[in-house]
This record gives structure tokens, sequence and C-alpha cells, in this order.
């Protein structure tokens, strides 16, 4: 009878996981007792079947665990209450969900639920994705710090994994990169000229700081690394690019501005003078990245790209702490490949892909865009 019912229990979850797989717009699918299991289309949560009880999702979390072979990792979750990592599921005779799934299961008032992201297998088309040329044009960068940055979900480790995929596809590498979890697999085939190791933080090594360490030994070119933590792990970052590497890395931060100060302001008051010149010498590129939603009902992408080397007087403004100047420095950046992000969300609306509203909402200077929008 246990069997029957966890043979139920494993189909109901790859029912469901198929049902946002196959959809094109679905993002995320939510497993919370005492509702419905959702999935994230846009914006909005549809609903996929009846209400869960507490027995039932705790059943369904169980079962993401044995299908993702992790059953020796439920115990330690249910002790701390909070887990992050990744799987794909095949069937016995076929792929029974063409994707990948990045999962945080998490305890709310006493009882399980899980949040699963969807990650499509194989690196995304960039210009399906609508990622800017000048953005793709990193790939081409052979030392130097790039950050990626914006909210969560908005983008972030697919503009990574078409970078790296450029790279890959392109120009002999040792590419590392350092996730928690993997979400995109880089394949080392016949077609890639680079060679891709991944690192899933937690299960190949203890954590960031302690794989960028041991990185910088395993003669690597090109290094990404899933998110800058704290205050140790952006130090080590800056010195492997210092030290000619090429370091690709993420912050959850809104504009470029915001993530030169979150990094200068992660460091003791007496050493952020010498942070913010180090990081001059090192910083190539922001591009930071949201999501908005369109009049179609989907999402669309606006993207703010900062080139710090390219323009001498963003380099010195940033060490002079001109906020404010960068701004317009990145707003009459154009001939030197820079967008603000403001100027993005206006192009968006200009193209009719938008709404006033939604215009309004995602930009930096609402009153200055309000004006540019008209009555």
């Amino acid at each position: 009878m246990t069997a029957i019912l966890e043979q139920d229990r494993r189909e109901e979850l790859l029912n469901y996981l198929e049902k946002v797989a196959n959809d094109n717009q679905a993002s995320d699918l939510f497993i919370v007792p005492y509702a419905p299991v959702y999935k994230k289309e846009g914006r909005e949560l549809v609903s996929l079947g009846e209400m869960r009880t507490d027995e039932d999702t705790y059943a369904l979390v169980e079962m993401i665990y044995k299908l993702s072979d992790r059953e020796n990792h439920f115990q330690e979750f249910l002790h701390n209450g909070d887990d992050d990592f990744s799987f794909s599921v095949k069937g016995a005779d076929r792929d029974r969900v063409p994707a990948r799934f990045r999962v945080n299961t998490y305890r709310q008032r006493g009882s399980l639920a899980a949040v699963m992201r969807v990650v499509p297998y194989g690196i995304p088309d960039w210009q399906a994705m609508r990622i800017p040329p000048q953005v793709m044009e990193l790939a081409g960068l052979t030392s130097d710090m790039v950050l990626i940055t914006g909210p969560a979900g908005s983008g972030k480790s697919t503009t990574q994994a078409c970078i790296i995929n450029q790279i890959s596809r392109n120009r002999s590498s040792h590419i590392i990169t350092l996730e928690d979890p993997i979400e995109y697999l880089h394949r080392n085939d016949r077609d890639a000229k680079s060679i891709v190791s991944q690192r899933e933080v937690g299960i190949d090594t203890e954590d960031y700081l302690a794989a960028l360490r041991a990185c910088l030994r395993q003669a690597p070119d090109v290094i990404l690394l899933g998110e800058m933590r704290d205050q140790e792990t952006i130090r080590t970052a800056m010195t492997a690019a210092e030290t000619g590497h090429l370091l690709i890395a993420t912050l959850h931060t809104k504009g470029a501005v915001n993530t030169v100060d979150r990094i200068v302001d992660s460091f003791p008051s007496g050493q952020q003078e010498q942070v913010r010149a180090q990081l001059c010498m090192v910083l190539h590129t922001v591009v930071s990245q949201q999501l908005l939603p369109s009049v179609n009902g989907g999402m669309v992408p606006a993207f703010e790209i900062m080139h710090v080397n390219s323009s001498p007087s963003i380099s010195n403004l940033i060490r002079e702490k001109k906020n404010n100047q960068v701004n317009n420095a990145i707003a009459t950046g154009g001939k030197d490949g820079m967008i603000s992000m403001d100027q993005s969300i206006l192009a968006l609306y200009r193209a009719g892909e938008i709404t006033r509203d939604t215009a309004l909402q995602y930009c930096d200077n609402r009153e200055q865009m309000s004006r540019l929008l008209g009555t």
C-alpha cells in the first residue's frame, strides 16, 4: 500500500512539473499547504488543482528530494528549515520533463513548502531573450570584472549563461563557474572550444569563498561567481580580476551606482577609499536589469549598461563619489555603448510594449519620466 501511495505522489509531482515545464509563460511552481499548487505566469498565479493539506505538501516536498536523489538531505532540511538545490527529472523510457528546476524548500508556520523555478535545458538564444548586443560583446573580454545586477527573478542567471556560452563557443579558455545551485548546464561537447568546470556550493565545495580561493589554483581564464555575498568574497573576486582573470559575478542591487555603493559599503569605513580606488581599476562593466510586465501579458527586459573603463570620466566620478554625475554620464554615453535604465524603459514604452503606468512604476526618476511620457 505504501509503495502504491508513493508512486501516486511521484506521478502527481511529475504532472505538476510537466504542466510548468511545457508552458512557455510559466516561470515558477509553488507548493504551499492549505492552498492549491500554483504556477506563475508573468506576475499572475494560476491554480493547478484543488487545495493541498499539510500532509499532502509534506509528501510532495519529500518526493522532490527522492526525485532529485537527495533523500539523505531531507532530514537535514527538516532540521534547518531551508534548502537550495537544482535537479532534472527523467522517466524510465524518455525525458518526462524537458527542463531543470531550481528549488528552494522551506518551513512556514511549521509546515513544509517549496518554490521551483523552471530552468530550460540548453542555453537560451540571447537574441530571443532580448539581451542587448553590447552586453554580449562582453564575451570578448579576457580580464577585468563584469557585474550582472538586478532584483531576484530579473534574468541575471540567463544573461550570465548566454555570455559564458558565447565565450565557450568562440575561444579556448578554462571557464570555472561557482553557483548555488547550478542552473544552466554548459556541456563540453564538440562545438565548444573551451572547457567548462561547474561547481555547486554545498555539493562540490563548502562555500563561495573557499571555492573562489581554490579556483585561482585551477588555471582559470574565466570565473563565473554566482553571487558576491560578503566582504571577503568581494575582496578575493577583485584580486582575481586584478591578476588578469575575467570575473563575471552577480549582485542583488538595482542600478550601476547602487552596485558600486553596495560593494564599497560592505567594507569598514577605514578601507572604503582604498576599495573604491581598486574597484575603479578592475571594474569594466555593470549591467543592471529588470523584467517589466508587457502589454501582451508576458514580461519584457529593461537594461542599464555602464562601462567604467571605456569612459575615464566615470572612473573618476566613482572614485570621487559623484553619484548623480555618474548617472548623467551613463545617459549621455550612448556612443560608448551605455544606456540608462530610464532610457531603456522609455524605448519600451515608445515601442508600445509597456504601458505608461508600468514605465512610471519601474523607472528611476519618476518626475523626469513623467515629463518625457507627456500627458
